[in-house]
């Protein structure tokens, strides 16, 4: 078994800003184990403020023994290998992981989605994402929406209602908003979400600081709009701590390590009887597709990366009526 690696830039349409963070491009590692025959694609996306980067992440790939990958895979001993290797990066844990999903689809010839035990029938909508902008980019945002049926915007800042305002003198389509930790003031928080509900926005990410577990739990408590837990989730131990604090999660691979324990993550939120959201970070059609191959579990999809880049290395995945359509190829269904 083999493993290669190269960094790539993946340069973004528009400057992504969020309520504490603007960024024109992210680092990528891209991935691939070859054996038997066939490869495995897998990705990293290492957003600054997750820690990682191609130096970290080429070094947690010196650490890898190969010899210690052996089919049929058992996923949860990768699990446990590469967490022994060093605690944190996520991220290109993800790669490895999702590059070994891909080559076990096709060693036994089928899709990603089947093996995991999905209905593409079932597929939610995904979002496309609005970053914190101008009203005129916002409304240039909103046009390369057009063959989306749901928008995520970016909160977090005191020209929130302003941008709710500009994107609905152009659309009335549903939304999705995102606070990443922005809101700071719970009174006044609920005060705009209840203008939120009426603005229809359906969902609301992470509104406070995820360490404010109170305030989050109290907003929970009184909103009318399930809010979800971001950064404060991470990995399956995570899951837990959500309940009673939050509505449900989002769940995104460069933060679970992967396939295997995202999915482990949703049959714990079913568990505890939370919603689920599936996210994504920068990404090209790799991730996105090994993210795709479990939303048809989840109740939400956010999973517009390569919709929002300029240079996303592979084919563009196959989207109609708003939702990604799986295909029936072996492991991803990642066209180069």
């Amino acid at each position: 078994m083999k493993l290669t690696y190269q960094p790539f830039e993946l340069k973004l349409k528009h400057p992504f800003t969020i309520a504490k963070f603007s960024r024109t491009a992210t680092p990528l590692m891209l991935l691939q184990i070859t054996h038997d025959g066939h490869t495995g694609y897998g990705e990293a996306s290492m957003v600054p403020y997750m820690g990682e980067s191609v130096e970290t992440a080429t070094a947690f790939l010196n650490q890898v023994d190969l010899s210690a990958f052996k089919s049929p895979f058992d996923f949860s001993d990768i699990t446990t290998y590469l967490d022994s290797l060093a605690p944190g990066n996520p991220a290109i844990k993800a790669a490895i992981d999702i590059a070994l999903h891909d080559l076990d689809g096709k060693l036994k010839q089928q899709p990603c989605w089947q093996l995991l035990g999905s209905n593409p029938q079932l597929m939610p909508v995904t979002s496309f994402t609005i970053g914190i902008d101008a009203p005129d980019v916002i409304r240039q945002k909103v046009q390369e929406a057009e063959n989306f049926k749901v928008i995520k915007v970016k909160l977090g800042r005191d020209t929130d209602k302003e941008l709710i305002q500009t994107i609905r003198s152009v659309t009335n389509v549903p939304l999705y908003a995102d606070a990443n930790q922005g809101w700071v003031d719970k009174e006044k928080a609920l005060n705009l979400i209840y203008w939120l509900h009426e603005q229809g926005v359906q969902l609301i990410e992470q509104p406070m600081l995820k360490t404010d577990i109170d305030g989050n739990a109290w907003l929970t408590e009184r909103s009318p709009i399930p809010l979800i837990a971001d950064e404060a989730v991470q990995r399956l131990p995570d899951v837990e701590k959500a309940k009673g604090v939050y509505n449900g999660i989002n769940i995104k691979l460069m933060k679970s390590a992967g396939m295997h324990e995202a999915q482990q993550m949703i049959i714990k939120a079913r568990q505890l009887d939370l919603k689920i959201l599936i996210g994504c970070m920068s990404e090209t059609s790799c991730a996105t597709l090994a993210a795709a191959a479990l939303a048809p579990q989840c109740d939400w999809a956010d999973i517009d990366g390569p919709f929002l880049t300029t240079n996303n290395p592979y084919k563009n995945p196959e989207f109609r009526d708003g939702k990604y359509v799986l295909s029936d190829d072996a492991g991803l269904g990642l066209s180069l």
